[in-house]
């Protein structure tokens, strides 16, 4: 019975949160509140994006080619040579 009694107050504390919280998402208040913040969020992306300092491009000639050649002579190994060897 006890048991029983807890389990209750456990679903009817989760559905209420659920409900409150549903309630005040929904709600006229917090749309306002969204869409203002969104506003002002939008208006302090301008401000500072006004005020951003442009920097000069120094990345000309930056690349260096480097002349490669295959002239080394790789040496090919063997797996049962190797194996042999290490007798």
């Amino acid at each position: 019975m006890l048991k029983e009694i807890k389990y209750l107050i456990f679903v009817s504390v989760i559905l209420l949160f659920i409900f409150f919280t549903g309630k005040y998402y929904f709600s006229d208040e917090h749309k306002k509140k969204s869409y203002r913040s969104h506003q002002n969020i939008d208006e302090k992306i301008k401000l500072y994006s006004k005020n951003l300092p442009v920097l000069k491009n120094d990345t000309q000639n930056v690349i260096e080619y480097v002349k490669q050649t295959n002239k080394k002579k790789k040496k090919k190994f063997n797996f049962w040579k190797l194996l042999d060897n290490d007798k």
